[in-house]
């Protein structure tokens, strides 16, 4: 088992105990609710089993199946298929640009790809980086590291969120030393 399926295993049991229900009932108790959207379920479980907002949250995607990983699983769909889908249409062109990260990514050394709803999650042992198609067209990598000053591409972002820095690109010709020096610095500081 990876360390990420160890790490949404524990978040599920630790849910489990803490609401006195496994998933399957869990399951019933939302289906049984008649609520549909995303937020409103997870209001409801907040007050029904005093759950934090991130269990809350996290329970909707595991009982609904929506985050990327458990519909990736419960699809059989190929990291390569993920990939495909999430550059289709309008975001075609940003596919060059994924893979040339990807390439210079995959010479640090090991890691897993874990798909999300809308992006890639690269993990070591915890994230240390996300990749996937952003806004306006462009190429969003979100990275986890720390020490570093934010610039006017190295974007700062609020503590708190998922990472510290966020960096867009357009086309491959960005993925230049800088970048490669920053996602390096990420990835060692991740395991």
């Amino acid at each position: 088992m990876s360390s990420l399926d160890s790490a949404r295993e524990t978040n599920i049991r630790n849910i489990e105990t803490k609401t006195g229900k496994s998933l399957a009932d869990l399951r019933k108790v939302i289906n049984k609710s008649g609520l549909t959207k995303h937020s409103d379920i997870r209001d409801m479980l907040r007050e029904k089993f005093d759950l934090g907002y991130g269990d809350a949250n996290s329970l909707v995607h595991y009982a609904k199946m929506t985050d990327g990983q458990s519909a990736a699983q419960k699809s059989g769909t190929s990291i390569d298929e993920i990939i495909d889908e999430l550059y289709t249409g309008k975001k075609a062109d940003l596919l060059p640009v994924h893979k040339e990260v990807m390439n210079k990514i995959e010479k640090f050394g090991d890691f897993e790809t874990v798909p999300k709803k809308g992006y890639l999650s690269l993990r070591r042992m915890k994230q240390f980086a996300m990749i996937g198609p952003g806004t306006k067209g462009r190429l969003e990598i979100g990275l986890n590291m720390k020490g570093i000053e934010g610039t006017s591409r190295l974007e700062s972002l609020p503590p708190g969120g998922m990472c510290q820095y966020r960096v867009f690109l357009t086309k491959a010709s960005e993925v230049d030393e800088v970048l490669i020096n920053w996602l390096k610095l990420a990835f060692d500081s991740a395991g």
